[in-house]
């Protein structure tokens, strides 16, 4: 199966948009980074080598109603969690119950913790569920009052998906555009050209969402304000030349904030940097998830974006990219191709590393507990 879908996951947030319309640690290689608690031990060793490698991966699938294979995936405890989409939504009735239908399968599951249950409701254009937030990142950061709308949309959207039993946002964007039209601004994705606008919005929508409920997802690190209006990761390949000083003082600094604010999540960004690895996109890079966790002092949960994105065709196979991005020190995989198989794959080459030592084990289950912390607590 090829591991590019025939709509990229952005793709799928237009057009789900349309449907609507009409109807702080250290890096993975440090000692504190891999200290496991003993409860996390002894949990590991207690799992089958694929329920181990599916505490780290997202799973998704096509249409309303979820395949057999997903619901055993979740009941055997070989995934983590699934992310939802435009076109696994009828409305908030059916969604819910498809939730509920999740956690039932959930409760056989020798995996206690939560199911991550996500979705992309960044408000604006960019929305998989009917209702809030109905104003877009740029309306609230060109209000009379963008902390306020900021604090309203991150409610709104908190309550929207805490109420049909989502638990995880991706969002918010925390991309500071550059130019207006360009590839974060076209769909009013980004609060600001400031940072300083772009930090204040962002963690008051962390804030007030995280307090109605749902995990916030800061992304997508170290930043794709920088890019063009061409430059799409879910297509192609995309390098930024933009100076570390620029990625350190513009983009990473709504990050900091973030951080102050608890966000529960990060998304690394599929672009390449060449101020900070010059070979290797963010999120298959120790490097940049080095600054993430050096630099910036964070220690929650990292993700990547979807992992059959376009700008990944130079890096294998899902199974390649899996074992790629779990090595460079990110704890959640997002398969969001809306196929099963290519989660199950993830976790088969996930299971087979970690069996052959390519990956290594201590740094892997110190990643699974932060994910399960994650869980534990929602």
């Amino acid at each position: 199966m090829s591991s590019t879908p025939p709509l990229s996951r952005r793709g799928a947030l237009i057009a789900g948009t349309a449907a609507l319309a009409g109807g702080l640690g250290l890096s993975a290689g440090s000692e504190a980074a891999v200290r496991i608690p003993e409860n996390a031990r002894s949990r590991s060793a207690a799992l089958s080598p694929e329920q181990r490698a599916g505490q780290c991966v997202i799973h998704s699938y096509p249409g309303l109603t979820p395949p057999a294979s997903l619901m055993s995936a979740i009941k055997e405890g070989r995934t983590a969690g699934v992310i939802f989409f435009g076109e696994n939504v009828e409305n908030l009735s059916q969604i819910e119950s498809v939730i509920q239908s999740m956690n039932a399968a959930h409760a056989s599951s020798p995996v206690k913790d939560p199911l991550l249950l996500m979705t992309d409701q960044e408000g604006g254009m960019i929305r998989r569920l009917p209702g809030e937030p109905v104003m877009s990142a740029k309306d609230v950061g060109a209000s009379a009052d963008p902390h306020q709308w900021a604090d309203s949309t991150g409610s709104g959207a908190g309550m929207n998906l805490a109420g049909i039993g989502m638990n995880v946002n991706l969002a918010p964007v925390l991309d500071v555009y550059r130019e207006d039209g360009d590839f974060t601004d076209q769909y009013e994705r980004s609060y600001s050209k400031s940072a300083a606008a772009v930090a204040s919005c962002g963690s008051a929508f962390i804030t007030a969402q995280q307090g109605a409920g749902v995990a916030a997802t800061a992304k997508h690190f170290p930043g794709l304000g920088p890019a063009s209006a061409s430059q799409n990761t879910d297509l192609r390949a995309v390098t930024l030349t933009t100076s570390a000083a620029t990625l350190r003082s513009v983009d990473e600094a709504p990050y900091r904030d973030a951080i102050a604010a608890g966000t529960e999540l990060v998304m690394l960004s599929w672009a390449i940097y060449t101020a900070l690895d010059s070979a290797r996109p963010a999120g298959l890079s120790p490097a940049v998830v080095g600054e993430l966790r050096d630099r910036l002092g964070y220690t929650g949960v990292t993700i990547t974006d979807a992992l059959e994105a376009g700008a990944l065709q130079a890096f294998g196979s899902t199974s390649q990219r899996a074992v790629l991005a779990a090595s460079a020190g990110m704890d959640l995989l997002l398969c969001s191709s809306r196929s099963v198989s290519q989660g199950d794959e993830a976790v088969t080459a996930l299971s087979d590393a970690l069996a052959s030592g390519e990956l290594d084990a201590t740094a892997f289950d110190a990643a699974a507990a932060r994910v399960n912390a994650l869980r534990a607590g929602l």
